[in-house]
């Protein structure tokens, strides 16, 4: 009599490895499954401290992690580093960029976003966003190589735009570069340069909205604007960019010459509901049901900056990492409760655990709801809550240690120019 073979476990396929895709994996650990993650990069990201690899302040490997040792002891995961093209709803299966496809059972799509430039692609060679560690350090060179060709430049105009940095957009990124750029320029440079004062460099946030920090309280967006201001940074209000090129910016009707343009004033989900013909909202992300699935495809999640849904409040679930997070939990949850029998009772509900920002090396604001805090103390609590979530305990001394430096030392150790010569002029950059 033939052996009767075993019936293959249940198939998870998680499309991408940030946090919600990664804790919806550790969450299913020990489940009756088998888990294939797919993701284009080898790592994974502490987005929220990508600025401050862009800005000089911590090393690319202190915020990412290869993916394949944080899952190194889950045999049952199997990592592929590809690009998903597509879905096949129909044979249930994954499009990768190689032409293969990868069946599944259930699908989990954690695709993320990029920056949206609002039907201005053309802008993106002038003003890289900050999404990816590729972006991090194309920034950070042109921060660095702006200064290096300003130290060399005779021409007044042209040093003027050399040392004017411009930010597009004022949200918790935003604000967080032009106040580490500014203290860059202000506190850790000076002495490193003879020909130039740095201290003489213009930092310009952009914002075509009346506040800064917009999502935060009223009270604390007005903080956070006059401890900008307080370290240097001219804020602009109100005054929407209307051009972006080589030469600067025009906002507002003004022309602003600066060779270093970022944007941080939106984002735009992954093409996820393109590939599922699933309606989607202006930013791209799937409309989800309150179990997080694609409405006629329960065996299809979508979790992260992919997925619109609203919290209990009427407001939309923020794109940001304790969303994601709670996100992957429920989905996993809810894997685990079908293949039980079991229903997943309750729809998913997101529980805002607080809104953070950092102003520079010592200020930051929190909102917590009911408790706000502002200034050091807030800035000690957002250094501590980052701390807690990084990987790994060596990554957390580091970037503890590194952050001590900065605020005792007032030294950026991470100033290094990759990707390139420093005779490649950062107002002339190759399209992307």
């Amino acid at each position: 009599m033939a052996p009767v073979e075993a019936p293959s476990p249940h198939h998870v396929v998680v499309v991408g490895a940030g946090f919600g895709g990664l804790e919806a994996v550790h969450r299913l650990a020990g489940a009756p499954v088998r888990i294939t993650i797919i993701d284009r990069r080898n790592h994974h990201l502490f987005q929220p401290l990508l600025y401050q690899v862009a800005t000089a302040s911590l090393a690319t490997s202190e915020i990412a992690w290869p993916i394949r040792h944080l899952l190194r002891r889950r045999r049952e995961i199997t990592t592929l580093l590809a690009s998903a093209t597509g879905v096949d709803t129909q044979a249930r299966a994954v499009r990768l960029d190689d032409g293969s496809t990868v069946a599944y059972d259930t699908l989990v799509l954690a695709t993320g976003a990029r920056h949206a430039y609002f039907g201005h692609d053309d802008w993106e060679p002038f003003a890289p966003g900050l999404k990816t560690l590729e972006d991090a350090t194309t920034i950070r060179r042109r921060i660095l190589v702006a200064f290096e060709k300003a130290e060399r430049e005779t021409d007044p105009a042209r040093r003027a735009a050399l040392l004017t940095f411009v930010i597009i957009g004022a949200g918790p990124t935003g604000v967080e570069l032009a106040g580490t750029i500014a203290e860059l320029a202000r506190v850790t440079l000076p002495e490193d340069f003879r020909n130039i004062d740095t201290r003489e460099t213009r930092v310009v946030l952009i914002e075509g909205g009346p506040r800064v920090l917009a999502a935060f309280s009223e009270d604390l967006s007005d903080y956070a604007l006059r401890a900008l201001e307080k370290l240097g940074v001219e804020v602009e209000r109100g005054s929407p960019v209307t051009e972006c090129s080589a030469d600067g910016v025009v906002y507002g009707g003004k022309r602003l010459a600066a060779a270093t343009i970022i944007w941080a004033a939106g984002v735009q989900a992954s093409p996820a509901a393109e590939w599922l013909a699933a309606a989607a909202d202006r930013a791209g992300r799937v409309k989800v049901e309150p179990d997080l699935t694609v409405p006629g495809h329960p065996e299809i999640f979508v979790i992260g900056d992919t997925a619109a849904i609203d919290a209990p409040d009427g407001k939309p679930v923020p794109g940001i990492a304790p969303a994601a997070k709670q996100q992957g939990r429920y989905v996993a949850d809810t894997i685990r409760a079908r293949l039980a029998g079991r229903v997943q009772a309750a729809p998913f509900r997101y529980r805002h655990q607080g809104s953070l920002a950092t102003i520079g090396k010592r200020l930051a604001v929190i909102d917590f709801g009911r408790v706000k805090l502002r200034g050091a103390l807030a800035w000690w609590i957002w250094g501590l809550a980052h701390i807690y979530f990084l990987i790994g305990v060596r990554n957390r001394l580091s970037v503890a240690l590194s952050w001590l430096w900065i605020h005792t030392r007032d030294q950026r150790s991470s100033r290094l120019i990759t990707q390139g010569s420093a005779s490649a002029a950062p107002d002339r950059p190759a399209a992307r």
